[in-house]
């Protein structure tokens, strides 16, 4: 009994003593979640082959990737205050494994369909929890942690699907989603270790007034625009990442490994610009800089079907990126406009509706793709994209809110 209690008090100490140990291990999560997210697309192509299903099939599984992500973000936020963060951090990472590794035991599509549901489910409890666990533990540092943890996720987006297009064409694309499953399994030994408890009490909240406050609130013409605005621009990047690889690899003959280094150069044209249009909605605001990204992202979705060459389709995949910065200035603009009295709950609703709208976009592509229409799917996202742009050219600035 007595070394049990120095393990337990050796343990609590390790969660209390160390927030820089706890940043690592949220951030190190953050890095496989958003970079593991975007494998499934990167690879799709051989995944498409070996089940000799159609563009609609594969598009359904990037859907069912999303929708299960989207399904669990309201009740996360619900959860975190029931049962803390430690625990559903550690859940989302065991659940994101255990999905990973069910794609090495999936013998058919439909058994492939449950692993990404398992895996969809286990990343959208991540996202979240991820926030307030930072926003807690951080405090007056709460921004560079978050920019630890983004730049993490980041650097997994642009890297991961590079390296599982390598090992997919050498060993298969089941190990290479697969092999990520101990490293899941590590970060949740991490989480565990280094995040603190968090005080949990009974709430006297009723959940169905906040949920009356909350759609009170969505009646506001702000909030209607900036949250369409954002579904549009997440419908086409759902749409856009999921098929990229497999347009290069079908249409424009590019091997696997080539197509999932582009669509990598994607995710790091999002970084770079991320880093930049910060800066710029600071000095001219949100609602322009919106704008611009919105109007700059419409050109290379127009440019696609008539680019050749890997440089020039480099160049391309890169720009489609920009529209990445969409999300954390959107996302912060949204957030401020919520009514207080009911914010969290507000954010979890929004993040539920706003990506199960978007995770549709994968399964239109599919469907155009199947009729031979890769072409026609580019320029609707491109039209979809200017009307994003409409939305936030009359957003009001935040500092007129």
């Amino acid at each position: 009994m007595a070394t049990a209690e120095r393990i337990r008090q050796r343990v609590s100490a390790m969660r209390h003593g160390s927030p820089v140990r706890m940043l690592l291990a949220v951030a190190a999560g953050w890095f496989l979640v958003l970079g593991m997210r975007f494998v499934v697309p990167a690879v799709l192509p051989t995944i498409r082959e070996e089940f000799v299903i159609s563009n609609t099939q594969a598009g359904l599984a990037v859907t069912v990737l999303w929708l299960t992500y989207a399904a669990v973000q309201f009740p996360a936020g619900v959860l975190i205050d029931r049962i803390g963060e430690r625990t559903l951090l550690v859940a989302a990472a065991l659940l994101s494994g255990v999905g990973l590794l069910g794609y090495f035991f999936a013998p058919v599509f439909s058994l492939f369909l449950i692993a990404t549901g398992a895996f969809g489910l286990g990343t959208g409890l991540y996202g979240p929890t991820r926030g307030t666990a930072l926003s807690r533990t951080f405090d007056a540092r709460e921004g560079t942690a978050f920019g630890v943890v983004m730049a993490a996720g980041s650097l997994g987006a642009a890297a991961l699907p590079a390296v599982a297009a390598f090992v997919t064409t050498r060993y298969g694309w089941r190990l290479a989603l697969a092999s990520a499953a101990p490293l899941f399994m590590l970060v949740a030994g991490a989480l565990w270790l280094s995040v603190s408890d968090r005080p949990t009490v009974e709430s006297e909240r009723s959940l169905r007034r906040d949920l009356r406050t909350v759609l009170v609130g969505f009646r506001n013409r702000r909030l209607v625009l900036s949250v369409s605005g954002k579904t549009l621009m997440l419908f086409a990047f759902q749409a856009v990442t999921a098929f990229l690889t497999t347009y290069l690899v079908t249409v424009r003959d590019l091997s696997q490994g080539t197509a999932g280094a582009l669509l990598s150069v994607l995710f790091v044209g999002g970084a770079l610009s991320q880093t930049v249009t910060g800066r710029l909605a600071d000095r001219y605001g949100t609602p322009s800089v919106l704008t611009g990204v919105a109007l700059v992202s419409t050109v290379p979705l127009v440019l696609i079907p008539s680019v050749h060459g890997v440089v020039p389709l480099a160049i391309v995949s890169g720009v489609i990126g920009v529209r990445m910065s969409v999300g954390p200035l959107a996302n912060a603009y949204i957030v401020d406009t919520l009514p207080d009295a009911a914010e969290g709950t507000g954010w979890g609703l929004l993040r539920t509706g706003f990506f199960g709208i978007s995770s549709l976009g994968s399964t239109a592509v599919g469907l155009l793709a199947d009729q031979n229409l890769f072409s026609v799917a580019f320029y609707g996202l491109a039209g979809l994209t200017l009307l994003a742009a409409a939305t936030f050219v009359v957003l009001p600035r935040r500092d007129r809110l």
